[in-house]
This record gives structure tokens, C-alpha cells and sequence, in this order.
């Protein structure tokens, strides 16, 4: 039982998904399928149904007994999957196959009283009844059918397929999400799986292929038919349909339509995007929407040649369109592309994808956090813009006042001036120059957060004033008076899960704690300690290495933006200083 598999079991959990439990490799060295049944127990604290057992181990793996039929699969090694042959198990396994069978029928049955009482009286259910029993209980997550084999030489995975189609929840077992409008209100209905409702379906994900863009698309009710125009409810735009595609890994199938329940490819969607609801154009309707965080952390970075570097753009452009996590922008005054995502790992992979998938190599800056800037004083002050050049000048007097607003609220504008004295065409200009500049902070050149700005008086030239002058004039006073109105810096503070093993809790909250980090909560787990925490992201690079360092490799954590605080001032000086130092070497 590895890490990742400890990872993908919680999250299972989390979104209460049925599953069945494949134990591979059973031909490798050192294969115990037996012991991994025991882990499943102890490690992940689940009810392991065991439906098969192996023939043979190791080099000596030929195949498995189907413990409900009594029947052994036996296959030779040529890895064809139909090289097979059904026989008696062997005579020496008989004990285990009796003492096995008898386990696996005693719990699928306790799913049905009825059938329960009558095991209970000697009558042994059909194997239609078990299996209906089976699938009952694994729906319900009371257990999980466990199956064995090697899926490199094809042994043992036609059993697996066929507990897929036997026990697992076919779409309508599925509760469905409800529907919302276009200007997101529910409407009460349900995304119900019947091809007789009109369509609704959810671009999910987003892949280049050597043929072109693949939009893959999970259809929740109706039909999908080529050469049909569906609606982009994000877009408020029609797209036709073009090829319709069923994959098979790197193969596919061509289709006329799909319907509910389906999964499909379409070739060729143009302003198709995750996490887009694609309806019928005369009933539309919303699904819910995938929720994208901002990015909290950026690198930059630049192509080796010449050549690299058109490539580049277009490579960037694809892979923003298969993740809008991912962003990219261009950095004004030094002209290097700017990569922002949701973590190391992340904006590692992005590169590792440039590289070997688009041939590009590229040379990447440090990582960044996205530090922001904001203001603790409130301030009044007034500033008058003059420019004469002959003819027709400039003239615009701005009388304000700038308060720190509420974490979180953003900027905003009032105008309290009476009298004409800013004459009310002109206050838009002044929100414009205002709001144009909150872009570079007084500190570090930052964004600048959660203050409010407040026209309250001021004077104008009925020559010489226009919107260009309020608007200049705004952007000074924004210089002028935001050093004196207590800039403070802020740093991004994440939201920090980390699943640790009972016997390293002492040591993850110690390190925890030197990363400046609040420990919110513990919560015991059926296989691990869960500790909730807060830290500042600038904090957490290279985390993942030393938690696992820390617990031999089992530790695993999460991490998503949860808001700004104010830096602490040694922090704060050493980041201003190192930003303005990489400005000047610019």
C-alpha cells in the first residue's frame, strides 16, 4: 500500500465514490496479494470484499479463481487476453477457495434480511442474488470487491471490466446537480440522465492532439448530434458540431450523435473552454460551474533562441486553453512572459510539458509570490494639475480623501462633490486615474488592495479643464498621497491541509510552526492525522520534500489561496528591497 494510494483513497472518501480495489503486479517479486488484502484493513481502515484469489505467485503467477463461480482463469504468457482457459481450481487451494467463498457470501448477503435468514437456515443464494447483494453494498461504500492480477500481461482484467459493469453505479445511480439559469439562480430542475430531456452537457476537459483541439464532454441529458448548433452558456455563443468522437485511448471510433450518460470527444470547437455548459439553444440552462482559483505564485520565463521563442507563444496559448488554472502575461517594462499557477508543482509541470511534449527549451526565473500592497491611514489631500503650452492647457484641481477599506472589498469610488466645482462629467476621469494606478504600489510596485477613494471638492477651468487633465491629475494625487496614507505590503496566505501519519505529528506542527504557520485544527482519520493550518505562501516552497522527509515518504498535503494578510515588517523590508533591487537590475 503506497502514499499516493493512501492520497487517492481519502479523496474517494471525500466524494463518497464507489470503487473497486485492483491489486497489480502480482507477478512481480516480493507480490503478496494476501498481505495487501491486510493493509487494505489496517492502513486504509476499509472492508475489502476479496472476490478472487491468485494461482501461484511471483514467476510462478498463472492465473486467479473466480470465488463465486469456483472456476480458476488460466492463462499462458504470450499477454494475449483471450489466452485463457477455465478449469477446476487446483486441489490444494480447495480449503482456501471453501474458506473464502464462505467470507465473501456471508458479507453480501447482510445486504438483504431475507436473503441473510435463509444463508442462515443452509439455503445458499443463486449467484444472480449475490451479486445483486454485492452491488447493493458497494453503492452504499459498506465494501469493496477486491480483485487481483497482472494488467501487463493481461491476467486478470476481465474480471475487473465485468465488476465494473456488475457492481459499480451506472450514471442514473448517480445523484444528479441541479440546474441554474443564465443568471445563475436555480431553477429547480435536475440534470437528470434521460435522453428525452433537451440537452445538457459539460466540457470537462480541453486536449491538443496531432488532429486538432479535442474538447471532451460529458453529456448529463439529451441528445448530441453531429452537425447540430449548441449554445455556450459562458459565452452566450453558438458552436456546431462537428465530429463527434468515442476514444479509446490512443484510438477512436467516429459517431453519429451520443446521449446521455455518454463521454465523447468533439473535433474542433473553437471557444470552447473548461468547465463550459453546452445546451439546447432553445432550452438553456446552466450546470455548475468548476470553480478556478487565482494564481498565487509566478515565474518567468524566456526561450533559448530565436526560434523557440514563436513557438513558445503558441505552445503557452494551447495549454492556457486545456487549464485555466494557468495564466501567462507579459511583463511591461522588462518584456519577459510571466507563467502564474497554483504551486510549484504545477508551474514545474508546465515547464516539464514545454520541454518534452512542444520541444521547447527555455531558461526559467525564480519562483514569485504575488505580494500586494494596501494603506492602515486615512488621509485628505488636494492636488492641482497645470500645464500651459500655448493655446487651449491643461487644468484639473482635485480636492480627496483615501481610506483603508474593508479586506477584501476591493477599490472604490464616491464623488460627494456639490457645486459644480468638479463638474460631474469629469468624475468618471478621476475614477479612471485613480483605479489605472492602483496597479503599482508606493512600496514595491505591487497591486494595491482595499482602499477607497473619496472626491469631495475641487476646481475646474471652463477652457482649460477636460477629462485627460482629471485623469492625469488623479494619477499624481495617487502618487502624491499614498506614501503618506501608511502603505503597508501583504502577503498571501494559504489555506493548508497536510495528512500525516499518528507517529510524525510533532514534527510536521514543529515545522509547521517555524514556517510561520497557525495550526487551526488536528482531526484523527481512519488512516492518518489531518492538521489544518494557515501559512504565508512564501514560506512554503519546497515543502513537499521535507514533509516527506519527515515521514518516510507518507505524508501528502494540499494547499489553496485563502486570502492577504500584512507582512511582518522584517519580512516586509526584505521583500521590498529584493524587488526593487531586481527593478533596477532591469
Amino acid at each position: 500500500m503506497e502514499p499516493q494510494s493512501e492520497t487517492n483513497w481519502r479523496y474517494a472518501n471525500e466524494s463518497e465514490v464507489a470503487r473497486v480495489i485492483f491489486v497489480n503486479k502480482l507477478d512481480r517479486m516480493g507480490a503478496d496479494f494476501y498481505r495487501v488484502v491486510k493493509q487494505v484493513k489496517d492502513v486504509l481502515d476499509a472492508n475489502p470484499l476479496v472476490m478472487v484469489l491468485p494461482i501461484g505467485i511471483e514467476d510462478d503467477f498463472k492465473g486467479i479463481i473466480d470465488l463465486l463461480t469456483r472456476k480458476a482463469w488460466v492463462w499462458d504468457d504470450s499477454g494475449d487476453p483471450a489466452a485463457y482457459e477455465l478449469q477446476d481450481p487446483p486441489a490444494d487451494m480447495a480449503d482456501a477457495v471453501e474458506e473464502w467463498r464462505e467470507k465473501l457470501i456471508e458479507t453480501a448477503v447482510e445486504q438483504d434480511d431475507e436473503m441473510l435468514e435463509q444463508y442462515l437456515e443452509g439455503n445458499e443464494p443463486s449467484i444472480e442474488d449475490i451479486k445483486r447483494c454485492i452491488r447493493k453494498g458497494t453503492i452504499a461504500l459498506d465494501f469493496f470487491p477486491t480483485y487481483c492480477g497482472s494488467a501487463f500481461k493481461n491476467k486478470g482484467i476481465q474480471l475487473v471490466l465485468d465488476a465494473t459493469v456488475d457492481f459499480l453505479p451506472n450514471p442514473t445511480e448517480v445523484k444528479p446537480q441541479p440546474e441554474v439559469d443564465l443568471e445563475g439562480n436555480e431553477t429547480g430542475e435536475l440534470a437528470t440522465v434521460d435522453p428525452d430531456r433537451p440537452l445538457r452537457a459539460l466540457a470537462f476537459k480541453i486536449m491538443d492532439d496531432r488532429f486538432g483541439a479535442l474538447t471532451f464532454i460529458r453529456i448529463y441529458s439529451g441528445v448530441l448530434e453531429k452537425g447540430t448548433t449548441v449554445l455556450n452558456t459562458f459565452t452566450g455563443k453558438t458552436e456546431r458540431i462537428g465530429r463527434i468522437v468515442e476514444m479509446h485511448a490512443d484510438s477512436r471510433e467516429e459517431l453519429n450523435s451520443a446521449q446521455a450518460g455518454d463521454i465523447v470527444a468533439v473535433i474542433g470547437m473553437k471557444n470552447v473552454q473548461t468547465g463550459h455548459t453546452l445546451c439546447d439553444p432553445k432550452n438553456p440552462a446552466t450546470l455548475e460551474p468548476m470553480v478556478f482559483p487565482e494564481p498565487v505564485i509566478s515565474i518567468a520565463v524566456s526561450p533559448n533562441d530565436k526560434a523557440a521563442a514563436e513557438k513558445m507563444g503558441i505552445a503557452l496559448g494551447k495549454m492556457i486553453k486545456e487549464d485555466p488554472s494557468f495564466r501567462m502575461e507579459t511583463d511591461e517594462d522588462s518584456g519577459e512572459t510571466i507563467l502564474k499557477g497554483m504551486g510549484e508543482l504545477h508551474l514545474d509541470i508546465k515547464i516539464d510539458i514545454l520541454r518534452r511534449t512542444h520541444g521547447i527549451e527555455v531558461t526559467v526565473g525564480k519562483p514569485q509570490v504575488a505580494y500586494r500592497e494596501t494603506i492602515t491611514q486615512r488621509i485628505e489631500d488636494v492636488y492641482t494639475h497645470k500645464k500651459q503650452t500655448g493655446g487651449s492647457g491643461q487644468f484639473a484641481k482635485i480636492e480627496y480623501t483615501i481610506e483603508p477599506g474593508e479586506p477584501g472589498s476591493g477599490y472604490e469610488f464616491e464623488s460627494t462633490v456639490t457645486g459644480g466645482t468638479v463638474p460631474r462629467e469629469f468624475w468618471p476621469a478621476v475614477d479612471k486615474g485613480f483605479k489605472k494606478n492602483m496597479e503599482k504600489g508606493v512600496l514595491a510596485g505591487f497591486p494595491c488592495l482595499d482602499f477607497k477613494v473619496t472626491l469631495t471638492d475641487g476646481g475646474y477651468h471652463p477652457v482649460d479643464s477636460s477629462a485627460v487633465a482629471y485623469e492625469l491629475a488623479a494619477g499624481s494625487a495617487y502618487r502624491q498621497s499614498m506614501p503618506k496614507a501608511g502603505p503597508q505590503l501583504m502577503e498571501p496566505i494559504m489555506k493548508v491541509d497536510v495528512f500525516t501519519p499518528d507517529e510524525h505529528v510533532g514534527d510536521v506542527i514543529g515545522d509547521l510552526n517555524r514556517r510561520r504557520g497557525m495550526i487551526k485544527s488536528q482531526e484523527p482519520g481512519a488512516t492518518n492525522v489531518r492538521i489544518k493550518a494557515e501559512c504565508p505562501l512564501s514560506e512554503m516552497f519546497g515543502y513537499i520534500g521535507d514533509l516527506r522527509t519527515m515521514t518516510s515518504g507518507r505524508g501528502q498535503f494540499t494547499m489553496e489561496f485563502l486570502h492577504y494578510m500584512p507582512c511582518p515588517k522584517n519580512v516586509a523590508d526584505a521583500v521590498i528591497k529584493e524587488t526593487l533591487e531586481r527593478e533596477a537590475a532591469k
